[in-house]
């Protein structure tokens, strides 16, 4: 069994990371990087809406299939 991971920048901030392509957080597409996830749900819970979910598995290496 093999994994894979997707490889970009962050639309926010534009550092590189690796995610599970299935899961990550993205806005128009582009996949969002678990700090910067972690600030938008930070600043969306002080003005009193909802945090967007964020899959356990987001930020780890996809099963190969």
């Amino acid at each position: 069994m093999g994994y894979m991971s997707l490889i970009s920048p962050c639309l926010v901030c534009g550092k590189i990371f690796a995610s599970n392509p299935h899961y990550v957080p993205s806005l128009r597409g582009e996949p969002v990087c678990l700090d910067c996830m972690i600030d938008a749900n930070e600043k969306r819970v002080e003005l009193g809406m909802e945090p967007h979910p964020i899959h356990p598995q987001a930020y780890e290496p996809a099963e190969e299939h």
